[in-house]
């Protein structure tokens, strides 16, 4: 791990477009951890969704399971942080695994969401925490600084009228938290995600880092109580929803986002799943 990062470090002087990079986003300490930075892209809403009539959905930028419900209270979820194959990119390519709410219905202009992203600049890979009340900006956790298969367990929350964000790095045993009031949020749906985020120049999806295998759930993580929800109605696993209810989502392409992610069943626990990158 290590060499890992003394690798990352040592490209600061290589490439000149990487320097202007945060500095966490490359695992280095900040210098003021407290001071909140913005992460380099924005993550969102489902882009360009289509609903199949089997229970599964196409999105150019997400994959993953949703699960839809009237007024949600929490969502929870875990997952491996994923080594990017960064071998023979020569642009930068970005991988973000996370928990949220909302985004998913067309009718949803937010999205409350904390994940990892794991990501290429060029044949360097690097990764990072965040968290995103979007449409605001998405914002580095600098105090959560996170590598290669550390396991990671996430929610977002509803009380009081606000919502809050929690992520701990399991495997370090670091943790966060944020609180904050969200305009117009719906609590209409409740998501499991790896995404392509936003954007290019013309407003396009980015393309989608190899990943190769992305992994949820307890069957990967031993994370208990996990990939669950609360709605107004029930409570339970992304598998304890009703059919029509519960979307699997997978990634096709796109003109700036060529790549593809195909999600497969849950296992049988019902909070586990997996998803394969592909060109």
């Amino acid at each position: 791990m290590h060499s890992v990062r003394l690798g990352i470090l040592a490209s600061l002087t290589l490439l000149p477009a990487f320097a202007q990079v945060p500095a966490q986003v490359l695992n280095v300490a900040l210098p003021d951890q407290t001071r909140e930075q913005n992460a380099p892209h924005q993550f969102g809403p489902i882009r360009d969704m289509f609903e199949e009539h089997n229970g599964t959905a196409n999105s150019t930028n997400w994959s993953g399971y949703a699960v839809l419900g009237p007024a949600f209270k929490t969502a929870e979820g875990s997952w491996t942080v994923p080594a990017v194959n960064c071998s023979g990119v020569t642009d930068t390519e970005y991988a973000a695994f996370w928990v949220g709410m909302d985004g998913y219905n067309a009718n949803s202009p937010t999205v409350e969401q904390t994940g990892t992203a794991s990501y290429c600049q060029g044949t360097k890979a690097a990764y990072y925490a965040w968290f995103e009340f979007y449409p605001n900006p998405s914002k580095l956790i600098a105090t959560v600084p996170v590598s290669p298969n550390d396991v990671i367990s996430a929610s977002v929350a509803f009380a009081g009228g606000k919502f809050t964000v929690t992520l701990t790095d399991v495997t370090t045993g670091k943790t966060f938290s944020k609180t904050a009031a969200v305009s117009g949020a719906k609590r209409n749906s409740a998501e499991w995600i790896i995404e392509a985020p936003c954007c290019t120049n013309s407003g396009g999806t980015l393309p989608l880092a190899d990943f190769v295998t992305g992994s949820f759930g307890y069957d990967s993580t031993g994370v208990s109580g996990t990939d669950q929800a609360t709605d107004q109605n029930r409570s339970g696993p992304i598998g304890a929803w009703p059919s029509q209810y519960l979307k699997q989502i997978n990634k096709v392409p796109s003109s700036t986002s060529p790549q593809m992610s195909t999600c497969f069943a849950l296992t049988g626990d019902l909070t586990s799943f997996s998803c394969s990158w592909a060109p």
